[in-house]
């Protein structure tokens, strides 16, 4: 039996838990520091534990379960979630002012509203409880993230009032600058690629199976329009009586919603424009990216009058914040080896405020590029940066250029090596500068931070500083060296302990097991991407086969052409190489490709052709590439009358079009995920 005053004391911390989570996010008012949060969740955990019975769903423990989720089901938006008008500038907001007053005598006020530049969600709540939370995806259609949107502490799992039976909400996910920076830090500490900008890592975190690993990263959450209400009293008229969407705003804040603080009513569009102005100044000073400003009418019946076309609504239209463009001087044109040798050039700029960040480097891609913008040393310039992090030089600002005896001069691509100082060699019809020495420091410490990556052997803990360690510390010079490292060697070197150097030594001898593709691709060959090196193994089955390869054997491959065969002909033509492979060989390193041909024929994608267009935003084109190779499909360039599938993202352009005049079977980004899930539950229930 349990007792009453334990009851009340659950439903107290609850009640506390609420409204310290609704002060935090809603309010943005805390009155509790973290710690003391973090102990009522202990308090409330611990007696949920101890009396199970007691637990409801709506409880602030209940966030994340215990289990990944299997995949994400498809759900349809009742109501579209249609996307916006964009504005680019002043004039275009006055024209939008213009074609809202048609069908209006009184003065159209407006609402202006920060645009999040995050993920957008649907959320469902029944008679007050959060239900489910569904992703834009084409409008009509989209993921069904429910697990996800509930570890998410700013979105209330239960409502204030339960005056409401149903509600629909629109909102943006979104993922604070700080914890922006914090997740970037984490995954260059362990080696894994960053996030390009604060609304990737958002899509990219609601799109993982692990609701534990989206509840770690901290993500936000805004509430912007309500869709759909059924209230729960029959006779109540629920939110009909609101008349405006600056009151409909108001009410979800009431409801405990999270609502954007720094929305702004405003009169006329005149105001709306002092409101784009200000924000564009001030957009820094927030802790999430904002890339505009969302202006809507605010008269709701005014809004109904004036409908949607099939896109966009009408009434409501995005201001869009141009890019972020200064000035500065580039001190300096440097350059830089890569694995492969190619000597790139890079700009050294003083450093410079410019879009939230100091910006003190600058990609110039290559010589032809400098001198196609005239860009020279001492210059003053004009560096831009739009949505991603790496910033570029639009011009030289030569208004300002002293033309005189010391002014700054043209570039010239250096003949030798920075690093070794060898001579630099440059292919026909070829644009890149490359060092040939083998023995090139900055070429063996970029090849081996490629050969250990994820994509590759996938060695966890060797990074950038550990490489150089231990290049210039003459302890590894090729990749076969690495796996004669030992712990007394490895404790040698700068800030590793005994601990470390055990977990190190013990990753590596564990990658002697990987699958043959990846040692394929680890070996860095020219040309030779994680697809080919797939390829590769499928075809040849062993390194030794693969070594005696004819350029005619390799060109029998699918997606093997004469570019992929005459880079690898020349690696395994080099004496050098192949020493390398015999070392490795002995070192215990697979060679061998598991019964390739048999276990391919297995998959549930064997042997079909399957051709990727336009832009996914779930996964980048290597990672789509890489699932379907996984599951024995073959990569096409083009769509054939042989093509199984084609999958389309945004902007598919001309192959979309062969497609359908083919009648290829087309699947957007969401039927292919499904599809992934569906044929990668096949082959786990065939383990």
């Amino acid at each position: 039996m349990v007792s009453k005053s334990l009851v009340k004391q659950i439903e107290q911390l609850r009640s506390d838990i609420r409204r310290h989570e609704e002060q935090y996010y809603v309010l943005h008012e805390p009155e509790i520091s973290d710690a003391e949060f973090d102990k009522l969740l202990r308090d409330l955990e611990a007696l949920e534990v101890a009396h199970p019975t007691l637990v409801t769903p709506d409880s602030p423990t209940q966030r994340v379960g215990g289990r990944l989720v299997d995949g994400f089901d498809t759900a349809t938006h009742a109501i579209p979630m249609l996307s916006l008008d964009n504005a680019y500038s002043e004039d275009e907001l006055y024209a939008f002012d213009e074609r809202s007053k048609k069908g209006s005598t009184n003065k159209i006020a407006y609402v202006a509203e920060l645009k999040i530049d995050g993920l957008s969600i649907a959320l469902t709540y029944e008679n007050g409880i959060l239900v489910r939370g569904v992703t834009r995806g084409d409008g009509s259609r989209g993921e069904d993230v429910t697990a996800n949107v509930r570890a998410i502490r700013a979105i209330p799992l239960s409502l204030k009032h339960g005056l409401v039976e149903t509600l629909e909400v629109r909102g943006e996910i979104y993922l604070p600058r700080s914890a922006f920076e914090r997740v970037n830090l984490e995954r260059e500490g362990r080696d894994e690629a960053t996030f390009a900008n604060p609304r990737n890592a958002a899509a990219g975190t609601m799109r993982n199976l692990d609701p534990a690993l989206v509840a770690s990263r901290g993500l936000g959450a805004y509430v912007y329009q309500v869709v759909k209400d059924k209230p729960s009293d029959s006779k109540a008229e629920g939110l009909s009586k609101l008349s405006s969407h600056s009151q409909l705003l108001q009410e979800c804040r009431s409801w405990g919603l999270p609502v954007e603080p720094h929305w702004r009513q405003c009169d006329d569009i005149d105001a709306v424009i002092k409101f784009c102005r200000e924000w564009s100044d001030l957009r820094h000073s927030l802790n999430f990216a904002t890339d505009g400003v969302v202006v809507k009418v605010d008269d709701l019946q005014h809004r109904e009058n004036l409908g949607a076309t099939a896109k966009c609504p009408r009434w409501a239209i995005a201001f869009k914040f141009p890019a972020e463009q200064a000035t500065t001087q580039l001190k300096s044109i440097e350059v830089q080896v890569g694995r492969t040798g190619a000597v790139t050039p890079y700009a050294v700029l003083e450093p410079v405020r410019l879009g939230g960040s100091t910006i003190h480097l600058a990609t110039l891609h290559n010589e032809q590029e400098i001198a196609r913008k005239d860009l020279r040393a001492g210059d003053i310039v004009l560096v831009e940066k739009g949505g991603d992090v790496i910033p570029k030089i639009i011009k030289p600002v030569t208004a300002r250029r002293n033309k005189g005896k010391g002014g700054p001069t043209p570039f010239v691509m250096p003949k030798h090596c920075p690093s070794c100082n060898s001579s630099l060699r440059r292919a026909n019809g070829e644009v890149i500068w490359r060092c040939m020495n083998s023995s090139c420091l900055a070429k063996i410490r970029r090849g081996l931070l490629h050969f250990v990556s994820r994509r590759a052997m996938d060695i966890e803990g060797l990074g950038e500083s550990l490489v150089k360690q231990l290049v210039d510390a003459d302890l590894v010079q090729d990749f076969a060296d690495l796996f004669a490292l030992k712990i007394e060697t490895l404790l040698t070197l700068d800030r590793m302990g005994r601990k470390s150097a055990t977990k190190l030594v013990h990753q590596i001898e564990q990658s002697k097991k990987n699958s043959l593709w990846r040692l394929i691709h680890a070996l860095g060959i020219r040309h030779v991407g994680e697809g080919v090196a797939v390829a590769l193994e499928q075809g040849f089955g062993s390194m030794e086969v693969l070594g005696r390869a004819t350029y005619d054997d390799l060109n029998d491959v699918p997606d093997i052409g004469p570019v992929v065969a005459n880079s690898v002909q020349e690696f395994f033509g080099e004496k050098r190489n192949r020493d390398l492979l015999v070392r490795l060989k002995e070192a215990g390193v697979t060679m061998e490709g598991v019964a390739v041909e048999k276990e391919s024929q297995a998959l549930p994608l064997a042997g079909m052709n399957v051709v990727l267009t336009g832009t996914l935003s779930s996964m980048s084109r290597e990672e789509a590439s890489s699932a379907i190779r996984r599951m024995g499909g073959r990569i096409k360039a083009s769509p054939s009358g042989n093509t199984d599938y084609v999958i389309v993202g945004k902007s598919p352009g001309s192959k979309l079009k062969k497609a359908q005049m083919l009648d290829l079977e087309v699947l957007d980004e969401i039927a292919f995920r499904k599809l992934l899930i569906t044929l990668g539950s096949r082959m786990t229930d065939k383990e």
